[in-house]
């Protein structure tokens, strides 16, 4: 095979005159709007009007987006002092999910108080739709070619695409893994992949526990999350540094799984707010007679 000859997938996804959209904020808002889209239907399941999520989504986004690309500029900012007018370029990428995860956290906080609303049971919600979203949106990353591993085994380019074929990875994945002359570990779809499988998790089992309390929909995906985004950040070549050696993505993930556990088990063995979540499903029947 000629490898020369593959050119990487156009980042442009729609261009009419200076106005130009990139295929990477398609993803990201294809994601967000599929989580709100989940996040009203099992709202309503619970008890929660459409009008909060909307609220919370019009609010939250953009706070959750600044908080991103603060995140990422802080741990890149010899680069960003030196180029301050590319900070406001999020379409070329660098938006840190622990940054936007941090940021909606406290806003969802702050804006559940003022509305009155039980914080875990939105967060508990809030998990499922941002481990969806984050899986689709990782192809934003896909698309720029950007937040991939290493260079995949293999002595020749032959060799290194036969080993990603053999993970039955489509091919048009496999070309857009071609970069600088190599083949490159699409740690993107590993981390994509990890997001659906948590999500499955919990819309088909954890929601069907009767004895699941409220927070631990949201501890489970903080954990899960955290998981899968130790090892798959370990392959990485674009980690953001906390030392020459530590990466700071990792350490996040190593707190986060030890401090959310940690509060999982005291609050059980303390046995406090014992508030099961299936308590707020609302029974379909009522719920038909409500609306005649």
């Amino acid at each position: 095979m000629d490898h020369s000859t593959i050119e990487p997938l156009n980042r442009v996804f729609f261009q009419l005159g200076p106005i130009t959209i990139y295929w990477y904020a398609v993803f990201i808002m294809s994601g967000v709007a599929l989580g709100l889209f989940l996040a009203i239907r099992e709202g309503k399941r619970v008890g929660i009007s459409p009008e909060f999520f909307y609220d919370l989504v019009t609010y939250g986004l953009p706070i959750s987006i600044i908080c991103a690309r603060l995140y990422y500029v802080l741990f890149n900012l010899n680069y960003y002092l030196a180029n301050p007018g590319d900070i406001i370029k999020i379409w070329q990428g660098g938006l840190a999910i622990h940054g936007g995860v941090i940021g909606a956290t406290i806003f969802g906080y702050i804006f559940c108080k003022k509305r009155k609303m039980t914080f875990w049971l939105v967060a508990d919600i809030a998990g499922s739709s941002f481990i969806i979203a984050q899986a689709i949106g990782r192809f934003g990353n896909f698309m720029n070619q950007e937040a991939h591993g290493g260079v995949v085994p293999g002595a020749t380019l032959d060799a290194q695409r036969e080993f990603l074929q053999s993970l039955f990875i489509p091919d048009f994945i496999v070309n857009n893994m071609y970069i600088n002359g190599a083949y490159y570990h699409p740690t993107f779809l590993y981390e994509s992949l990890w997001n659906v499988a948590g999500f499955l998790i919990i819309v088909f089992i954890l929601r069907k526990l009767s004895g699941l309390l409220i927070g631990e929909i949201a501890a489970f995906y903080a954990i899960w999350y955290s998981i899968g985004r130790y090892f798959i950040e370990g392959m990485r070549t674009d980690s953001l540094m906390l030392t020459e050696s530590i990466r700071v993505a990792q350490f996040i993930s190593i707190v986060t799984i030890v401090v959310v556990l940690i509060a999982v088990i005291l609050r059980r063995v303390m046995k406090k707010d014992l508030v099961f979540y299936r308590s707020f499903y609302q029974h379909p029947v009522l719920k038909k007679l409500e609306n005649e």
